[in-house]
């Protein structure tokens, strides 16, 4: 098989590669037990579990609809990226062709130098932070299953407990791991399911 893709490098193609369903379904396909990954698109970012894979495509378990477009970015969950385009979606799963054929070693194995940190969910949205004796406007920037980091004009000491409050999740309990220059670090006391982290992310990026 050919050389892995580097860490965080595309797979580009100046337009998508049209091959029809007897090709796509001809190649070897490899199925998976998991493999989280995150789908990167104009609409924001969403979670997702890999299922199966070939050189051609794959599919995957999804926990929304997701947003239609010509095409988008798989970042696996060692920095991989590659691009492909949504072909069909029913119900909770949804499969997706590449933009040019890949070494599916590079998903099967997800080969990493550094040890594979959760999938984290870059958004935008508002939200508080309240304490014993405060409550703070903030900012989250990114959100996965152990944690997250906003923004916050607020003084807030490390190790204080904190509830994060904001619109599409439950209000969550958590300490303040890491401040710097305005920006903070949180981990929650109690860990949210893939699932419930997949339609949170989406929640927290409706338009409306």
């Amino acid at each position: 098989m050919g050389n892995l893709l580097p860490r965080g490098d595309y797979v580009r193609a100046k337009a998508p590669v049209k091959r029809d369903k007897r090709e796509l379904r001809a190649a070897p396909r490899f199925t998976l037990l998991i493999r989280a990954a995150k789908l990167v698109t104009d609409a924001g970012e969403f979670l997702c579990v890999i299922r199966d894979a070939s050189e051609l495509g794959l599919s995957a378990r999804i926990f929304h609809p997701l947003p239609r477009g010509n095409t988008m970015v798989v970042e696996l969950q060692n920095g991989d990226r590659l691009d492909a385009e949504l072909v069909w979606q029913k119900d909770d799963r949804a499969g997706f062709r590449f933009l040019q054929p890949v070494n599916v070693k590079t998903i099967i194995e997800c080969p990493s130098s550094f040890s594979k940190r959760p999938v984290r969910i870059n958004v935008s949205a508002p939200a508080r932070i309240e304490s014993t004796f405060r409550s703070e406007k903030a900012q989250i920037h990114d959100i996965s299953q152990q944690g997250a980091k906003l923004a916050c004009d607020g003084v807030f000491a490390i190790d204080e407990k904190v509830k994060l409050r904001a619109a599409g999740m439950r209000d969550t309990q958590a300490k303040v791991r890491w401040r710097q220059d305005g920006f903070y670090g949180l981990v929650f006391e109690e860990t949210f399911q893939f699932g419930e982290l997949a339609r949170i992310a989406r929640n927290l990026q409706r338009p409306d």
